[in-house]
């Protein structure tokens, strides 16, 4: 590939492929190689659902050396055959096991076959059945590297389970992300989500959200008011946030603990990253104890669990001194999520001319976070990935 920079590229066809199972990850590789491309005569592009396809199909036909995609557009451009991976000589797939959980198999699959005799590196936190069977039906007699994994203690990620009154929770967690630092909370549901988000906006700490139902110029835009600062704290569900890499997130918090092990790992290291110190905190009531513990038990760590209300120490350690609001929070989006998209990232600032509802998020802290179920699980993963 390091020579291919010399050789003239051919429209629609590229060199190399790198699948990537949410769009978020994928332009997240596409704007960390491009400039590491660019510097050895590179071009790449990045293709992926809910925007308008007429500006990717100019950028590969103008060629391009290394594509990165995420299987829905990818499929998409191949019925239209508007692309031809017959010349792909490197295929990377990313994240092989989520690429799973969303029902992704059989596209990869296909994908893969279009490929041909290409080399091929598969990288997956896990080798369960699935991952395990597409390994050894297109990587025949395959090297194997083993990383140090994600069940391994990591000694800057503190673990700590506050046990809450619901009563008593909602002003918990608004003092918890009232400190200088990033907090990125997760939910099960987007429409826990939605409620968060807007109802800590309301009261004073401006919250982005991150979910399956935004379009995607709103989900890169309050993915990078995340990341640039404008908004210190980033409500997400597991599907949307799945692969994010922020290096500076300060904490962790979980106000709905999850059902697998595995995706209490996955929320943990969104934190501690890059050598920076980081705390996971769940935030359950007194009738989940004993569930949570076997979690962590599944998981290999080990969490203070401390029984609290407003104004305990622990609370006031764990978020430090009230910072001020970011320079401008004004550039939060509430816009319509209903979907839709457009490519033109960070212009188009629609607003939700609906009338704000309270929500269950209030001062008070009484209500309900958890609705029903967002569906990560469906296979119709589409919806939530491309």
């Amino acid at each position: 590939m390091v020579a291919a920079g010399s050789v003239p590229r051919k429209p629609n066809k590229p060199r190399a492929l790198v699948l990537a199972p949410t769009r978020e990850l994928a332009d997240q590789i596409d704007r960390t190689m491009s400039a590491l491309a660019r510097s050895v005569g590179f071009y790449t592009a990045c293709v992926y659902g809910g925007v308008p396809q007429r500006r990717q199909e100019i950028a590969l036909s103008r060629g391009v050396d290394i594509l990165v995609a995420t299987p829905g557009r990818l499929e998409d451009l191949m019925a239209q055959r508007i692309i031809d991976l017959s010349e792909v000589e490197t295929m990377v797939i990313d994240e092989a096991d989520h690429m799973c959980d969303l029902g992704f198999i059989e596209g990869v699959r296909r994908v893969l076959r279009a490929t041909g005799e290409s080399q091929k590196l598969l990288f997956s936190a896990t080798l369960d059945r699935e991952v395990d069977a597409l390994v050894k039906e297109f990587m025949p007699n395959p090297y194997v590297y083993e990383v140090p994994n994600e069940t391994q203690e990591t000694s800057t990620i503190e673990h700590r389970v506050l046990v809450v009154d619901p009563d008593d929770r909602s002003q918990v967690l608004l003092r918890l992300v009232q400190g200088e630092g990033k907090s990125l909370i997760f939910t099960r549901t987007k429409m826990t989500a939605e409620r968060l988000s807007e109802s800590l906006t309301n009261n004073g700490v401006p919250a982005a959200r991150l979910h399956g139902d935004l379009n995607q110029n709103q989900r890169t835009r309050n993915l990078e008011r995340f990341v640039k600062g404008a908004v210190r704290v980033l409500v997400a569900t597991d599907v949307a946030a799945r692969g994010i890499h922020v290096d500076d997130v300060a904490l962790v918090i979980q106000v709905d603990p999850p059902e697998e092990y595995k995706t209490y790992l996955h929320r943990s290291g969104r934190t501690g990253r890059a050598g920076k110190e980081g705390v996971v905190i769940s935030l359950i009531p007194k009738s989940k104890r004993r569930k949570v513990e076997d979690l962590l038990r599944r998981a290999e760590r080990e969490a203070k669990i401390t029984d609290v209300r407003p104004g305990h120490e622990l609370i006031e350690q764990l978020a430090g001194p009230i910072a001020p609001p970011p320079a401008a929070p004004d550039m939060l989006d509430f816009g319509d999520s209903r979907g839709g998209g457009s490519n033109h990232r960070g212009r188009d600032r629609d607003r939700d001319s609906r009338p704000k509802k309270k929500g269950n998020y209030q001062g008070s802290g009484k209500g309900r976070w958890a609705d029903k179920p967002s569906g990560d699980k469906r296979p119709r993963a589409k919806k939530y990935s491309n």
